[in-house]
């Protein structure tokens, strides 16, 4: 099936009934060129029968790819004002009824019973950059069916997400997403193809979900507890940062003098399970 990509001159004629503009506060930047959203589906993999989960869907953009591919879509927009433009976009193009809009934050929807069943999901978005990293934390953490993930964030956002020990980029975001999945950059997208033009270049990484990681039930709390710490004082050694004795980085094969972004996902796992003993 192909479908009528939104482009510039209808996003703009969307954007212009009843005065409606794009909204700083949520992030909203609108994608006009069909070509960078038949990219953005292809590297996500997406095809027919496919349950699909897409946050901040604005105007239907990416919907609008992702229904072309087949998928069956569940979105989740934050704006009212989008909800009634997404709606009139899928009702122009007879696609009204096979896509499923849920008006809310989605770091408030209940994504755990939303994705729930046997069948797998993907998550496919155009992240509002202000939130893009909270999102997919919380995707990984409350939505065990998300098994896989396309998002488009900023640039910095995209390489602190998919970084390494030992790499100025990593900290939190990566260790938090690295403790449940794998993630990489996988291409760039430039501004010219947004409505407005942002200020930055963005970037499409793909996470895949791992498991469950090393982590205890009940664990996680402790552990995301120690990681901050460490990273909010990331020039200190861990002796330092975080006041625990050598004999629990001993016990944790972790060196006292070691700085947080040298430590694995792994590593942090065996010294939150020694530091609470």
């Amino acid at each position: 099936m192909t479908i009528d990509l939104l482009g510039r001159s209808e996003v703009m004629q969307l954007l212009g009934i009843d005065d409606t503009r794009p909204r700083k506060s949520l992030g909203q930047n609108f994608v006009v060129d069909p070509n960078t959203i038949r990219r953005i589906v292809r590297l996500a993999g997406v095809s027919a029968g496919d349950r699909v989960l897409e946050i901040g869907p604005g105007l239907g953009s990416l919907t609008l790819g992702l229904v072309e591919a087949g998928a069956r879509v569940t979105c989740i927009e934050k704006d009212p004002s989008m909800v009634e433009l997404l709606g009139r976009t899928l009702a122009a193009r007879g696609v009204d009824g096979s896509v499923r809009v849920i008006e809310g934050d989605a770091l408030d929807v209940d994504l755990t019973a939303l994705t729930a069943g046997d069948a797998p999901w993907t998550l496919v978005a155009n992240l509002p950059y202000n939130v893009a990293t909270q999102i997919v934390v919380s995707a990984l953490e409350s939505a065990p069916r998300v098994v896989r993930m396309l998002v488009m964030v900023q640039r910095e956002v995209a390489e602190r997400m998919a970084a390494g020990p030992g790499s100025g980029a990593y900290g939190i975001p990566s260790v938090l997403i690295g403790l449940v999945a794998t993630a990489r950059v996988v291409g760039q997208v430039g501004p010219d193809v947004f409505v407005p033009r942002p200020r930055v270049t963005s970037a499409l990484v793909e996470l895949r979900r791992n498991g469950p990681g090393g982590l205890q039930p009940g664990d996680r709390e402790r552990f995301v507890s120690l990681v901050k710490q460490a990273f909010g004082q990331r020039r200190k050694m861990l002796r330092r940062s975080l006041a625990l004795g050598d004999a629990t980085f001993e016990a944790a094969g972790i060196a006292p003098d070691a700085r947080p972004e040298q430590l694995s996902v792994a590593d942090w796992i065996r010294l939150s399970d020694e530091a609470s003993r």
